[in-house]
C-alpha cells in the first residue's frame, strides 16, 4: 500500500478506514506500542478527568517550560489544526513530523486495527520519542482505564474533576465514571485528584492498587483574595503571594493548585523552582477555555458542553460585570446533556441563536431550539445552518456594550475562531 505523503492525506485515511471512532481496550495499542520498540526515557504526566483536562496539561507544560526542561504535551481534540494536538517545547510540531510518524506507526501495526484516536497517540509517542525530551504529558481522550494513553507508565497521574459524561461508555453513575478516571494511578506514584468531592470509588481503586493519592481540601489545596493566593499542603507545605494564573475563570485555581501538587511530589526527579512556577502561571495561554477577545461587543469562546463545564462558565460569565444584553451562539452533539446545559445559562442569556453541527453526532438548529424552548428559555431564538453564521447573525445585531458568548462544543468554537481567522 502506498502511504500517504502529506498530513491531510495521513487524516483522511484514519478517518475513512475505522467508522467506529470510539473502541475501548488496551491490546491492540499495547501491542503496536510493543512493536514500535520506543521505551520510556523520561517522566510522564497522565492526565485525566471530565473537565479541566486542558487547562492542566497547559499549566504544566507552561511551568515545566519554565523550569528550562523540554516538554511534549499531546492533548485533544484541536480546534483549527490536528498539529495543535501534539507540542514540542511549547510549539506545535510540523506536519512532516507527524506525516514520519504516522508512517512509523502503520509499519508497526501489521494487521492490527487502529482506530484514528489510538493510531495518533501512537504517532504522537514516536514524535516525542525522537525529540530527547525532559518530560511528557499525555491527555486522557475518554475516561481513563481503557483509553489508549493508559498503555503509557505515568509517573505522575492527575484526575481534574469527576462528572457525568459520555455515560454511553464510562456508565451512568458517578462511581462508575470515577472508577474509570482512576484507572490511570499507578501503584506507588504520586495520584493527584483536584476533585475536592471525589466519588468514593477512585479514593477505593487508588488506596487497593497502593497509589499516593493527594486529594484536593484535603491533602493540599489553596486560598486566596482579590489579588493572590497561596497553596498548601497537608504536610506543612505553604507557598504564599501567588499570582493568579492568566487563564480566565473561577475554577483555575483547582487546576493551578494539582499542577503545583504534581511539581511537589515529583520533585525528586524533576525539581520545578517557585520562579518557574509564577511564570508559568503567568504566560500560559489556551484557546477557547474562557476565552474574551478584544474588541467590542464583548466575545467569550467557551468549549463547555457538559452541566458541570455550563456551570463553571455561568460562574464566569456572572464574575465579567454589567453587559445590556448577553447572545449566546450555541451548537452542540445529540448525545451531550443538552438540556442541563441550558438550564444552568437559559437565566444568563437574551438571545439565543443556535447552530446545526455536522456529523452524525451533529444536532440540528431545529432539533437545539425545540430543546431550548422545552427548558423554558427566555428571549429569541434564531435558527442558523453553522456556528459560523450564527456568530455572524449575533455579531450583526448585537449592541456595542453587548455580550455574545460562543460554546456548547469543541466544534461550534473551531469554527467561529475558524471565521474570525479568515481573510
Amino acid at each position: 500500500m502506498q502511504l500517504p505523503e502529506s498530513l491531510d492525506g495521513w487524516l483522511g485515511l484514519l478517518e475513512a478506514r475505522h467508522g467506529q471512532s470510539i473502541q475501548l481496550g488496551l491490546d491492540r495499542v499495547r501491542a503496536v506500542r510493543d512493536a514500535l520498540q520506543l521505551p520510556q526515557t523520561c517522566p510522564v504526566f497522565t492526565v485525566g478527568g471530565t473537565n479541566g483536562k486542558g487547562s492542566t496539561c497547559a499549566m504544566l507544560e507552561a511551568v515545566l517550560l519554565a523550569a528550562g526542561y523540554r516538554v511534549g504535551v499531546y492533548t485533544s481534540p484541536h480546534l483549527l489544526h490536528y498539529n495543535e494536538r501534539v507540542r514540542i517545547d511549547g510549539r506545535d510540531v510540523s506536519d512532516s513530523v507527524l506525516v514520519d510518524a504516522f508512517g512509523d506507526v502503520e509499519r508497526a501495526r501489521g494487521e492490527i486495527p487502529l482506530t484514528y484516536f489510538e493510531h495518533g497517540t501512537l504517532a504522537a509517542w514516536v514524535a516525542f520519542s525522537r525529540a530527547g525530551l525532559d518530560a511528557v504529558i499525555l491527555e486522557v481522550g475518554l475516561g481513563g482505564r481503557l483509553d489508549a494513553v493508559n498503555v503509557f507508565e505515568p509517573d505522575c497521574a492527575i484526575v481534574t474533576s469527576v462528572a457525568m459524561d459520555h455515560m454511553d461508555y464510562l456508565g451512568d453513575t458517578r462511581e462508575a465514571i470515577g472508577f474509570e478516571k482512576a484507572g490511570i494511578f499507578r501503584s506507588g506514584c504520586p495520584a493527584i485528584c483536584s476533585d475536592p468531592m471525589p466519588p468514593a470509588s477512585l479514593i477505593e481503586h487508588a488506596e487497593a492498587i497502593g497509589a499516593k493519592l493527594w486529594v484536593s481540601g484535603r491533602d493540599f489545596g489553596f486560598s486566596g483574595d482579590q489579588n493572590q493566593w497561596a497553596f498548601w499542603t497537608a504536610g506543612g507545605s505553604r507557598r504564599g503571594g501567588l499570582a493568579y494564573p492568566s487563564l480566565r475563570g473561577t475554577n483555575q485555581l483547582l487546576n493551578a493548585a494539582a499542577v503545583m501538587a504534581a511539581c511537589e511530589a515529583v520533585r525528586d526527579i524533576l525539581p520545578v523552582p517557585m520562579q518557574a512556577v509564577r511564570q508559568g502561571f503567568m504566560l500560559v495561554e489556551l484557546p477557547g477555555r474562557f476565552q474574551v477577545l478584544p474588541g467590542r461587543p464583548t466575545v467569550v469562546l467557551d468549549v463547555a458542553h457538559n452541566p458541570q463545564a455550563a456551570g463553571v462558565l455561568n460562574e464566569n460569565l456572572a464574575s465579567m460585570g454589567f453587559f445590556p444584553e448577553t447572545w449566546a451562539v450555541i451548537g452542540m452533539l445529540a448525545d451531550k446533556d443538552v438540556a442541563g446545559v441550558v438550564r444552568l445559562l437559559r437565566d444568563r442569556v437574551d438571545h439565543w441563536v443556535v447552530a446545526s453541527l455536522p456529523g452524525p453526532r451533529g444536532l440540528g438548529a431545529q432539533g437545539l431550539a425545540v430543546i431550548l424552548r422545552e427548558c423554558g428559555v427566555g428571549g429569541d431564538i434564531s435558527e442558523c445552518a453553522s456556528p459560523q453564521e450564527a456568530y455572524a447573525l449575533a455579531r450583526g445585531q448585537a449592541a456595542e456594550g453587548d455580550r455574545i458568548v460562543v460554546f456548547g462544543s469543541f466544534l461550534t468554537v473551531a469554527d467561529v475562531l475558524a471565521a474570525r481567522k479568515a481573510p
